[in-house]
């Protein structure tokens, strides 16, 4: 039985509208609703069979041709797409105008949509594509696994059209273990340095989002800090014997006749186990982070009481700034506004920077508690507190004054934490200009620093003052061959002689002796002028490499101790890495994984942080130490201090929170 609809198509449309007609094909013509489904399957599959044969005649093969959409024509090794010949180009001369007759105009795709195709390119890969070899389908996989690792694409690009990006299995597993591999390699080849060199073994601990201690190992040597391992102590009690195995354990990983320098915190069970560990390899030393124990001297002088009361003073002037939106925008539209620094929780240095900052707003603060835009403010006791701050000028000078006293160890700091440049020659001497520079800020009056110079020897006796220090000292020729400022103290001369006897196992003490009176008395290479001029120019260590063959032994033993770092601060800048990898939502990776992550991660900037650009400063410009002008920012006048009425400068301040009877706030 046929529907009304059939009779009409039948004698109105022809046959191939019929055949759609019963075979529902929508778009031209209504469905039939009356015919059997067995017989519209046969009639679809035939429309479908006569639209394939009819597509082949005219040259378009469509998404199953094993050739691709487009029709190819190789020209060398490049592939050039030749539009389907359905598809009729024009000509346009410059001024727009068609150069053929009665032919259709179209529109080519400029501009950078000319490179992309609307919606997902389902063509099967060009023949281009398909003969590339294995090698280099496991050289593009690499290449994108390496981006996603550390945001590397050039292998991509030479790929061509067709490629499939690895999977997340191989991501994660076979091309992770590939990439480990190949970083593996470039670790290797310091091998080479370590073993001339000598190296410092970094360690510090961390915990994860999870709460489970890491513990982070490094290796620096004058090339660059590699990353070694990471070790999850959740299952490891951290006394001193536990910690001391995981130590051997990477002291034989990098070779124990490479390590000179172990160094870590200064908790208790880590100096524990530097003390075993020295036991088991008598030439390996240890000793604490130098830029740790300087964090630590920072924040016990800034617990003091004077300090601690500036400190809360300036806190109570910036949390009000940044608390008003008014109060902000209006500082902020003054010339030459600069946000004021605030200071982080852990890092001790910042509330010092942080109060010369503030000194620096001194004028535009001053200009916004005097204005009359200020006046609705003062009807908030706030405001009216940071009013009486802003305008006191003990304050403004106590903040200068105790910038001023912190100025020399905060460049201690910066030249102890550096990564550009071996740090260990310059802690003793720095640590040294540290206390001059305070000293000579007081003009020499003890009442005055002692204070202060009683924080830093506490630190410096018990963490920092070492046999490898003094070593590093004596050896460093800028501070041997400055007759002026060198330290004749015997605490020197018996810290050499103490590691010599410990520490040197290569060569007799006789001849190590010798060589020492040689260097000292500028005797042979020592004595060239251009090793004098020389001396405070070039980095010691390798000022050792071109003047010390008259003395072997005594160059391999200063090339040893001056090329490594008195801190562990790379290891605290790893732990970023592992942040960004180890994230809340990821909280479930195994640590294995984990660690070959940051392992591929860290060492892939190995060559990048080599051959960087240097900074515009020198990182161990340890002759400004001594300068109690603060390190971040421009000297200030020297008008602003009276030194001979210093002692009258560091007047008692208002206790926080409160004011005096005479500017008591209303209620």
């Amino acid at each position: 039985m046929t529907c009304t609809y059939c009779f009409k198509v039948f004698h109105g449309g022809g046959i191939h509208r019929m055949k759609q007609h019963l075979a529902g094909v929508t778009g031209s013509v209504t469905s039939c609703p009356n015919v059997d489904p067995a017989v519209r399957l046969a009639i679809l599959t035939c429309l479908q069979e006569n639209d394939k044969k009819s597509k082949e005649k005219r040259g378009d093969f469509g998404v199953e041709s094993p050739f691709g959409q487009p029709v190819h024509e190789f020209v060398g090794d490049e592939v050039q797409e030749v539009p389907p010949p359905r598809i009729r180009e024009i000509s346009m001369n410059e001024a727009g105008t068609s150069l053929g007759k009665g032919k259709r105009k179209t529109t080519a795709p400029t501009g950078i949509h000319a490179f992309f195709k609307g919606g997902r390119d389902s063509a099967q890969p060009t023949i281009k594509a398909c003969l590339q070899s294995k090698d280099k389908w496991q050289n593009t996989d690499m290449a994108i696994a390496l981006w996603f690792y550390d945001a590397s694409i050039d292998q991509i690009a030479s790929m061509g059209h067709g490629y499939k990006a690895p999977s997340y299995h191989s991501l994660r597993v076979t091309l992770l273990r590939d990439a480990k591999k190949d970083v593996q390699l470039v670790v290797d080849s310091f091998r080479n340095t370590w073993a001339e060199t000598g190296c410092t073994i970094m360690g510090d601990g961390w915990k994860d989002s999870r709460q489970r201690p890491l513990i982070n190992f490094l290796v620096y040597c004058p090339k660059g800090i590699s990353f070694i391992k990471s070790i999850d102590a959740s299952d490891i009690v951290t006394n001193a014997e536990n910690l001391c195995n995981l130590f051997v354990e990477i002291v034989e990983m990098v070779g124990s006749k490479n390590v000179v320098h172990l160094v870590t915190d200064n908790a208790s069970n880590y100096k524990a186990a530097g003390t075993l560990l020295n036991e088991r390899y008598p030439t390996i030393c240890w000793s604490p982070c130098a830029a740790h124990c300087i964090n630590l001297i920072l924040k016990d002088i800034g617990e003091m009481g004077t300090v601690k009361s500036l400190v809360a003073l300036a806190a109570t002037v910036t949390v009000f700034v940044y608390n008003h939106k008014y109060v902000l925008n209006w500082l902020r539209k003054t010339n030459g506004w600069r946000e004021i620094i605030r200071p982080g929780e852990t890092r001790f240095a910042t509330t010092f920077i942080a109060l010369k900052s503030l000194h620096d707003h001194k004028d535009s603060l001053q200009a916004l508690v005097t204005s009359g835009d200020y006046k609705k403010f003062l009807k908030m006791n706030k405001g009216k507190e940071v009013k009486q701050i802003v305008l006191d000028d003990r304050f403004w000078n106590n903040c200068l004054i105790t910038v001023r006293i912190m100025g020399p160890i905060i460049r201690l700091l910066r030249v102890c934490d550096t990564d550009e440049r071996p740090s260990l020659g310059y802690v003793y001497e720095g640590m040294f200009r540290a206390i001059t520079g305070i000293k000579k800020l007081f003009r020499s009056s003890e009442r005055l620093y002692k204070p202060y110079i009683d924080i830093i020897n506490d630190r410096w006796d018990r963490m920092l003052r070492k046999n490898l220090h003094a070593t590093a000292y004596f050896l460093n020729p800028a501070f041997q061959y400055d007759t002026a400022t060198f330290s004749t103290h015997p605490e020197i001369t018996n810290g050499l002689l103490d590691y010599i006897e410990s520490k040197v196992d290569w060569c007799s003490v006789e001849n190590l002796t010798r060589e020492i009176g040689m260097y000292r008395e500028r005797e042979g290479s020592f004595g060239r002028k251009l090793a004098i001029l020389t001396s405070k120019k070039d980095r010691p260590e390798n000022w050792w490499k071109l003047f010390g063959c008259d003395a072997p032994n005594l160059q391999k033993l200063a090339i040893r101790v001056l090329s490594q770092t008195a801190s562990s601060s790379g290891c605290e800048r790893n732990w970023s890495v592992f942040e960004r990898i180890h994230t809340k939502k990821r909280n479930r990776l195994e640590h294995q994984r984990l660690n070959d992550l940051v392992y591929v991660h860290y060492n892939l900037r190995l060559q990048y942080r080599h051959n960087q650009q240097k900074r515009s400063y020198d990182p161990v410009d340890y002759q400004s130490i001594d300068k109690t002008e603060f390190w971040v920012v421009e000297e200030e006048e020297e008008g602003e201090l009276d030194y001979e009425e210093l002692e009258e400068e560091l007047e008692e301040l208002p206790i926080h929170g409160q004011c005096s009877n005479s500017e008591q706030p209303e209620g």
